[in-house]
């Protein structure tokens, strides 16, 4: 009976730190979502990158954000809260390179932003090193088994977003409206999103 009853509040305390890791998840991660749906904008329009390079390049990227938020749970701190926000630049140099790019290309041709996979990834951190705040004291409440546990989570629902991703990218109708103005509205998100983690960090409040 003890075993049992052991058993069941096991099963409890799981789905518990299950749920509190897909909401966490959800609610840090949807301008992950626009990045990728960006990404694959750009590869129906251009070609590259491809695919697999998008989908190698954001496991990269947040499994990278996930290492640190874990070695930051154990008490190691690796990255200063004061660098989070200037993370934020680089998105806004990819996305200022894809616009000073256009300046050299025929008219209407996609812009060339993050096309190899370490590229993707450094723009998946910076996308997502904000997250750490948040991912770091759910690591530290789960501890080790639970954050394991989270970790994979994560990692299975990162190739959900891939799927969005790819869906919202690819779509027919979201190519065809998207595809006369994707040469700058691709570069424009991307300094948007950069915006918005500089604003988040407090970099640009001088914080």
């Amino acid at each position: 009976m003890g075993r049992r009853r052991r058993a069941d509040q096991w099963g409890r305390v799981t789905a518990s730190l299950l749920a509190t890791a897909v909401v966490a998840f959800l609610g840090t991660t949807v301008d992950d979502l626009i990045v990728l749906a960006a990404l694959f904008l750009a590869r129906r329009t251009s070609g590259s990158p491809r695919a697999a390079v998008i989908v190698a390049g954001q496991y990269a990227g947040f499994a990278a954000v996930l290492g640190v938020a874990l070695l930051a749970a154990t008490g190691l701190r690796i990255l200063p809260d004061h660098w989070v926000g200037l993370l934020g630049l680089v998105p806004i140099g990819f996305g200022v390179r894809g616009l000073w790019r256009l300046r050299d290309s025929a008219p209407g041709a996609p812009p060339q932003l993050a096309t190899t996979a370490p590229r993707i990834a450094v723009l998946v951190f910076a996308n997502g090193a904000d997250n750490i705040s948040v991912f770091t004291p759910l690591f530290r409440t789960l501890h080790m088994t639970g954050a394991l546990l989270a970790t994979a989570l994560f990692l299975a629902l990162i190739g959900l977003w891939c799927a969005a991703g790819a869906l919202l990218g690819g779509h027919r109708a979201v190519v065809a409206t998207l595809g006369r103005v994707g040469h700058w509205l691709i570069p424009a998100v991307f300094i948007a999103v950069g915006i918005l983690i500089l604003t988040a960090g407090g970099s640009l409040m001088g914080a």
